[in-house]
């Protein structure tokens, strides 16, 4: 089996050495995304709730370039700068997995990429 590099346009340019996601078989695993706005690539700051929106968009746009969708993620892993957002991030993460939500963990962490409050990864089967 060879694993296929899927990148897209829509979603921000990987800012290191590794892929926006990797597809091996029917798995895809999708590298942390960030509140990039690939249009412009300026960070969305307008609050967690935009940033957590902005960062599953980000995540939807990939997905959507391997053929996939929401309802194809089996775990994601989110990252906070502070765990006081957690209500917010929910709502807002709640609304892109209204059916069978994946499996999930949530870290506080003390830093992320670029100075950012929330990064997400997630890993979807087809």
């Amino acid at each position: 089996m060879s694993n296929q590099i899927i990148n897209t346009k829509n979603a921000p340019a990987p800012i290191g050495p590794y892929s926006q996601s990797v597809k091996a078989g029917n798995t895809l695993y999708v590298s942390g995304q960030i509140p990039i706005i690939p249009a412009t690539g300026e960070l969305e700051n307008g609050g967690i709730r935009l940033e957590t929106n902005q960062v599953m968009k980000n995540l939807g746009a990939i997905l959507n370039e391997a053929g996939m969708d929401f309802s194809d993620v089996v775990k994601c892993s989110i990252f906070v700068i502070d765990m006081g957002d957690f209500s917010s991030i929910n709502e807002e993460y709640g609304k892109y997995f209204t059916l069978n939500p994946p499996a999930r963990e949530t870290v506080e962490v003390r830093g992320l990429p670029k100075g950012v409050n929330i990064e997400i990864s997630c890993i979807a089967v087809k």
